[in-house]
């Protein structure tokens, strides 16, 4: 029960921001002390700042939310941008999925039609989703599993990517800068990140609007030509102009 609560504080905090204990505890239907406790725990953690009589997610903590909870942040979104970047597919080529909430959701939306691919991924979400299509030929990279992810990471997995080709590259990302700096909470993603964009002709990086103007640790790549891009409609004029000023391919689903 008490890892259901803190799931439920995190993910409140994530989508609103700011919020007051009393709020916090109206959401999550428990005591404000109950709260208050939970708040001091996730403070100790580097995952929240509390202040104000209310918490918000710390900036720039490097403290990664986790993949069950992010999967739900920004639904429709990521849904749309999965469609999206389905229209993108091509029957019979060869694919890498990367471990991310967005790219989930494109791999949900050719579970649902499929059509015959190679998928090669390093997300255990987006293998068990495909691995029941008879269309989809999926291969799972070997390595490191990183739970707050649901990834393969590590020396294994980067060895394994650099003896493939892919027709596509469909890339999650957790933050892009304001200079078109891809982003990762950890090093290890971020350097796989890497490994897969040398890998392909054709990169599609898949981020709802959320992502943009956001900083994490450890950089990935610097968005640029011969990049396409999609994301939601919600995404800032400004952005959208500074998106077209790198060069990239920009599709808002």
């Amino acid at each position: 029960m008490k890892l259901d609560r803190i799931t439920a504080i995190r993910r409140h905090l994530f989508t609103k921001g700011f919020s007051s204990v009393g709020e916090i505890a109206e959401v999550v239907g428990v005591s404000e002390p109950t709260v208050r406790r939970d708040l001091m725990e996730l403070e100790a953690q580097g995952v929240i700042l509390r202040s104000h009589g209310g918490a918000r997610i710390a900036d720039g903590s490097g403290a990664e939310v986790a993949f069950e909870v992010r999967e739900q942040i920004n639904l429709v979104q990521k849904r749309a941008i999965g469609e999206a970047a389905y229209q993108m597919l091509r029957p019979g080529s060869a694919v890498f999925l990367d471990a991310g909430t967005t790219v989930l959701q494109l791999a949900r939306r050719v579970r649902l039609n499929p059509i015959p691919l190679r998928v090669f991924t390093n997300c255990l979400a987006v293998a068990q989703m495909l691995m029941v299509v008879p269309e989809v030929t999926v291969t799972l990279l070997g390595g490191s599993l990183r739970a707050q992810n649901a990834s393969v990471v590590g020396p294994l997995a980067e060895d394994a990517l650099e003896r493939l080709w892919f027709d596509q590259l469909f890339l999650g990302v957790g933050a892009v800068a304001l200079g078109g700096e891809m982003s990762s909470a950890d090093e290890q993603e971020a350097r796989l990140n890497r490994g897969m964009l040398a890998r392909t002709a054709s990169p599609v990086i898949l981020a709802d609007g959320a992502k943009f103007g956001r900083q994490l640790t450890f950089q990935v790549a610097r968005i640029g030509v011969g990049m396409r891009v999609v994301t939601d409609t919600g995404l800032s004029a400004a952005w959208q102009g500074r998106l077209a000023e790198f060069g990239c391919d920009l599709v808002l689903a």
